[in-house]
């Protein structure tokens, strides 16, 4: 496996224990407050978590998505870890302000 995706994976795989520190937060805000504000961060959460739920398993167990990722150019493959990369820091800004 190429870096890109190594790196781009573990920013899949951050993203996923990032999100779920904030959904728990979120949803603790819903029940207590029972705001709109809370509840559009925790569908917004929930959401964003499926995604990269579903990074992961295509990086970690999808051989079909590990051809189509190979059979591209090697940009294909750092714009990917571009993604991950920026929203894992994305998401690290966001969990700052939260816990903050």
């Amino acid at each position: 496996m190429s870096l890109w995706v190594d790196v781009a994976e573990a920013a899949a795989v951050l993203n996923v224990a990032v999100l779920a520190g904030l959904v728990g937060v979120w949803a603790r805000s819903y029940r207590r407050l029972g705001s709109k504000h809370a509840l559009g961060l925790l569908v917004f959460g929930g959401f964003l978590l499926a995604e990269n739920l579903l990074w992961v398993y295509a990086y970690s167990f999808d051989a079909g998505f590990h051809a189509w990722l190979y059979e591209g150019t090697p940009f294909t493959r750092q714009a990917m870890l571009g993604l991950c990369v920026l929203e894992s820091v994305a998401l690290l800004v966001l969990a700052w302000v939260t816990w903050d």
